[in-house]
C-alpha cells in the first residue's frame, strides 16, 4: 500500500470515529500551552518506505464497547468500556493505574530521609505529597500525553475518550491546566510547611512538569526516541517522587540522586512494556519506540535486561557498602521477577503485558523500599 493511499484510508477511518457523536459541538480551546495549535485534526502519516507495507489500516480490536470493563475504564487501562459520564471519563484520562509507583516513590523518599516519624503532621505531609505526585502531576502527565497521542490512539485505540469524541477539546485542555496548577500549588504549600529556605519541592514539581510536557509535545517530543523517552519516563516514575519525599523530610544528597537515576534504568525497562501494544500506530507516525526500532523479539530482551541488570547492580552496590542483608533481600525480590518474565512477558509481551506488570511490579517496588531503608541507615 502506498503512503498516499494509506493517508486516505487512515483519514477516512479517523473522521468516522471523530464524527460518531453527532451532538458534539466543535469548540476552540481557550487555554493553550505556548506555541501549540490544538485545532489540527488531519492526520499525516510519515511512514518510511520500508515500513509502509507493514502498517495495517484496521485498528486492533482490543476493547469492543459492548464487552469492555467498567473497572478497566476507571483505571484507565485497555479493555475499558465506553462511558458517557464526564467525571468517569476525566478520571480515565488521568490513568489511576499509573499513580501507585509515584505514591510509592514518595514513601521511599521519606524512608530514605531517616527523618519520617509516625505522627499526625508527618503523615499529613506525606499524604499531601502523594496527592501532588499521583492524582495531580501524574494525572496531568497522562492527560497531556493522551492529548498529543490522539492521532496515534485513533489507530491503536480509537475507542479512547479523545479520539472517540467522548470529551471535548476545551474540557481536555481545562483538565490539563487544573491538574498542573493544583500540583504546583501543593508543591509550594509543602515547601512552606517544611520550612524550606529554597523551594526545592516546587522546583522538582516544575522540572517534572516540564519533562512531562517535552516528553509528549512537539517539537522535542522525547517519546519519539525509544531510549531517551523511556529513560525520561523511568526517571519521572522513580527518581522524582523519591526526591520529593526525601526533600520534604530531610536532605536530598548527590549519592541519592545518582542511585535513583541508576534505578531509573529499570524504569526504562518498565516503560518499554507499554510500547509493544502501540507498535502499529508508532510505526505509522514515525515514532522510534524500541519495538519499532529493533523489532519485538530484541526489544523484549532489552526490556527485561534493563530491569534485571539495574536491580542486580544496586544489590551489588549495597553489598559493597557493607549492607549484605539489604543486598540479599533485594536479590530475593529479583528472583520472582525473572520467573514472571519467562512465564508471561517473554512469551507474548502484547497479550500478557498487564498480567506481567500486575504480578512482577510489586516485587520491584518492594525492592525500591529495601534500597531506601538501606540508604537511611
Amino acid at each position: 500500500m502506498s503512503s498516499s493511499s494509506l493517508n486516505t484510508v487512515l483519514s477516512t477511518r479517523i473522521s468516522s470515529v471523530v464524527n460518531t457523536n453527532n451532538n458534539r459541538v466543535r469548540t476552540q480551546p481557550f487555554l493553550n500551552p505556548a506555541s501549540v495549535s490544538f485545532t489540527a485534526r488531519r492526520l499525516t502519516v510519515r511512514a518510511q518506505e520500508t515500513d509502509a507495507k507493514e502498517v495495517k489500516s484496521q485498528a486492533p480490536d482490543k476493547a469492543p464497547a459492548a464487552s469492555g470493563s467498567s473497572f478497566n475504564q476507571l483505571l484507565g487501562i485497555k479493555g475499558a468500556s465506553q462511558e458517557t459520564n464526564k467525571w468517569k471519563i476525566r478520571l480515565q484520562l488521568t490513568k489511576p493505574v499509573t499513580w501507585p509507583p509515584l505514591v510509592w516513590g514518595v514513601v521511599c523518599g521519606a524512608a530514605a530521609s531517616g527523618n519520617f516519624h509516625w505522627n499526625l503532621e508527618d503523615v499529613a505531609k506525606s499524604i499531601l505529597c502523594m496527592m501532588m505526585s499521583g492524582p495531580c502531576l501524574t494525572g496531568y502527565t497522562q492527560t497531556i500525553n493522551d492529548w498529543y497521542d490522539r492521532e496515534i490512539d485513533a489507530i491503536n485505540e480509537p475507542y479512547r475518550p479523545i479520539p472517540s469524541g467522548a470529551i471535548s477539546e476545551n474540557e481536555v485542555i481545562t483538565q490539563i491546566w487544573v491538574l498542573l496548577l493544583a500540583g504546583l500549588g501543593i508543591a509550594g504549600i509543602l515547601d512552606v510547611w517544611a520550612g524550606h529556605n529554597f523551594p526545592v519541592v516546587l522546583y522538582l514539581a516544575l522540572g517534572g512538569s516540564l519533562l512531562s510536557y517535552i516528553y509528549s509535545a512537539p517539537p522535542l517530543k522525547l517519546k519519539q526516541n525509544g531510549w531517551i523517552g523511556n529513560f525520561a519516563l523511568g526517571a519521572s516514575y522513580i527518581s522524582l517522587p523519591w526526591w520529593a519525599g526525601q526533600a520534604l523530610f530531610g536532605t536530598l544528597t548527590p549519592d541519592i540522586i545518582v542511585l535513583t537515576l541508576l534505578y531509573s534504568i529499570a524504569g526504562l525497562g518498565i516503560a518499554i512494556v507499554n510500547d509493544f501494544k502501540s507498535v502499529e500506530g508508532d510505526r505509522a507516525m514515525g515514532l522510534q519506540s524500541l519495538p519499532v526500532a529493533f523489532g519485538a523479539e530484541t526489544a523484549k530482551w532489552i526490556c527485561v535486561g534493563a530491569i534485571d541488570i539495574t536491580q542486580l547492580s544496586v544489590a551489588g552496590y549495597l553489598l559493597g557498602a557493607g549492607k549484605p542483608l539489604y543486598a540479599l533481600a533485594l536479590l530475593g525480590l529479583i528472583i520472582p521477577q525473572v520467573f514472571l518474565q519467562f512465564k508471561y512477558f517473554l512469551k507474548d509481551p502484547v497479550k500478557y503485558d498487564v498480567k506481567y506488570q500486575a504480578s512482577a511490579q510489586p516485587f520491584l517496588v518492594l525492592g525500591l523500599l529495601v534500597t531506601a531503608l538501606a540508604t537511611s541507615h
